[in-house]
């Protein structure tokens, strides 16, 4: 028979799991709507809500065309978060369309508050993420498929094909965040010192400085 109290702290311990487990993404709504007052100075963890409020903030048509981009990786992302729709405050969700050129990538980076799922419109891309076991799971996936990118976990995509392709992507906030690896160690405002990222990566301080120059100059 199992002891009294270990029982009691095994049963503690699943509870807290799965209330963990249930938090994990934005917290429950506690209301039908609350419109994102996105002028508003109050300072909250979401938006503020705001009395008046039409159709037109729970609508948003800027996911439907392609947009094309001559930048250095050849991807573009059109967000579809709070911050386009108003009316999304407090639902926990959000998307994105995703457009890349002929070898495009969108870079490592990571969603700090999201879970992400993507369905390829167009096209075929080389998708993975990296686990904290530092493992790759990787997959090339098509038209039609979809893959899934755990929350705060880096992940990518690139296009491996020669015509442009595209995706949508959802997640389960209404602001996932996004941590790019190479712009936030090399073009943060302040900047790290070069002596922490020369050692990090075990490179030359003027390796840094040009790193640090170039992504500069593709912001």
């Amino acid at each position: 028979m199992v002891p009294y109290g270990l029982l009691l702290g095994m049963v503690t311990a699943l509870f807290v799991l799965s209330f963990n487990t249930v938090t994990a993404a934005d917290p429950d709504m506690l209301q039908d709507l609350c419109v994102a007052d996105l002028n508003s100075t109050i300072l909250v963890n979401g938006f503020t809500c705001k009395a008046n409020f039409t159709a037109k903030d729970f609508s948003f048509s800027g996911l439907a065309m392609p947009r094309f981009t001559n930048n250095t990786m050849g991807s573009i992302v059109t967000q579809a978060n709070v911050q386009q729709i108003p009316g999304l405050n407090t639902l926990g969700v959000s998307m994105a369309r995703i457009d890349y050129v002929p070898e495009g990538l969108n870079p490592p980076h990571s969603h700090p508050r999201a879970t992400e799922i993507i369905f390829v419109l167009e096209g075929e891309l080389e998708v993975g993420f990296i686990t904290t076991a530092n493992v790759l799971i990787s997959k090339t996936i098509k038209k039609g498929d979809n893959f899934v990118f755990p929350r705060g976990l880096v992940h990518f995509q690139k296009n491996n094909g020669k015509v442009p392709a595209a995706v949508i992507a959802a997640f389960n906030s209404q602001l996932a965040g996004t941590v790019s690896v190479a712009t936030t160690l090399f073009v943060a405002s302040p900047p790290l010192p070069d002596d922490v990222l020369a050692k990090t990566f075990q490179i030359g301080f003027e390796e840094v400085k040009k790193i640090k120059s170039g992504l500069a100059s593709k912001k």
